[in-house]
């Protein structure tokens, strides 16, 4: 049987742990060849041994998702290596759950930098050769953070919301050129992120949060759209939510 993504190229940012590490695994066994990107040189070889290990192929660009460097970097070496760039995946993020009144300047830059200001910079320099094959998918993950407002999270719900004006935005915009962009918002995802900034390890461990292979499937989702159709956004909770 083909796989689904067979002869596509991705790029997956923040792809060395969690929801990056677990949609660059979904998209693999479709068939997709990774450029793969984090800060982590390690994880991303382990990363690129299991999915060559699969019967596909990745690469690794090092760098911070937050130097506009790395995206350009990261879009040539696809561009070089694999000769397209069919996907991106925005998923590099940060959050610090904090009050208003207890958040420092330096804490909203990172995230702001962190959460937006990647999904811009790859988002520009992946959007040319896009336009230019007249074909794409473009990817962000955000959060019910950018759905609805929470107390003690309003400059990171700032971030989420951003993404996702900025994913509708180009909706409009790209789609002329046969570019689909979407984007996925998840609950709480049982991951490494936000440890020590109002998560705890074992508050993860206990909880009944998605796992990231679920919003991972969801990405595969929004990826492997029919020609004529695109998934615009969707919305992800944990079954065990409480109805009250």
């Amino acid at each position: 049987m083909t796989k689904k993504l067979a002869g596509k190229v991705a790029i997956v940012t923040g792809a060395s742990a969690g929801i990056g590490l677990a949609c660059a695994k979904a998209l693999a066994a479709e068939g997709a060849k990774l450029v793969l990107t984090a800060r982590r040189s390690s994880r991303l070889e382990a990363l690129i041994a299991e999915i060559r290990g699969m019967g596909s192929d990745a690469i690794k660009v090092i760098g911070d998702a937050r130097d506009e460097a790395t995206a350009v970097n990261t879009v040539k070496a696809a561009l070089e290596s694999f000769g397209q760039l069919d996907i991106l995946i925005n998923n590099t993020g940060v959050g610090n759950y904090k009050n208003l009144v207890d958040t420092s300047a330096d804490e909203y830059i990172e995230m702001m930098d962190t959460n937006v200001k990647s999904t811009f910079l790859f988002t520009r320099h992946a959007a040319p050769p896009m336009i230019a094959q007249k074909s794409g998918t473009i990817i962000t993950i955000s959060s019910m953070a950018g759905i609805y407002g929470f107390a003690g999270e309003a400059v990171y719900c700032a971030t989420k919301f951003a993404q996702v004006g900025f994913a509708q935005a180009l909706d409009k915009e790209l789609r002329p050129h046969n570019i689909k962009v979407g984007v996925i918002c998840p609950g709480g995802v049982k991951t490494e992120f936000a440890i020590g900034r109002g998560r705890t390890e074992d508050g993860v461990a206990a909880s009944a949060m998605l796992e990231p292979e679920d919003v991972a499937a969801a990405t595969l989702l929004a990826c492997t759209q029919s020609a004529g159709s695109r998934i615009i956004e969707i919305q992800m909770r944990t079954m065990a939510e409480n109805l009250t």
